[in-house]
């Protein structure tokens, strides 16, 4: 579930420790891609777990909300349903 964005590509200028550059070189090799490339998966990687947090914590609350209603509802019949028996 990569995502593909075609669109025209901008530099950026991040700084790191040596050691984390120590790292993105040694698996940029070990994987056969650049270093730009490792790091542009990676931060596509994270973005899409962040939105997916989002996404989630939205339908979260939206369903917490849905349930308030139902049971309101269901308080609103609950005299009704036994006027019939």
């Amino acid at each position: 579930m990569q995502l593909q964005l075609q669109q025209r590509k901008v530099r950026l200028n991040v700084q790191i420790s040596s050691g984390l550059k120590k790292k993105l070189t040694e698996l940029s090799a070990f994987q056969g891609k650049r270093v730009s490339t490792l790091v542009r998966e990676s931060i596509e990687e994270k973005l899409q777990d962040i939105e997916k947090k989002i996404f989630e914590e939205k339908m979260k609350c939206a369903y917490q909300a849905l349930s308030e209603e139902n049971l309101e509802i269901s308080e609103d019949f609950e005299y009704a349903d036994s006027e019939n028996l």
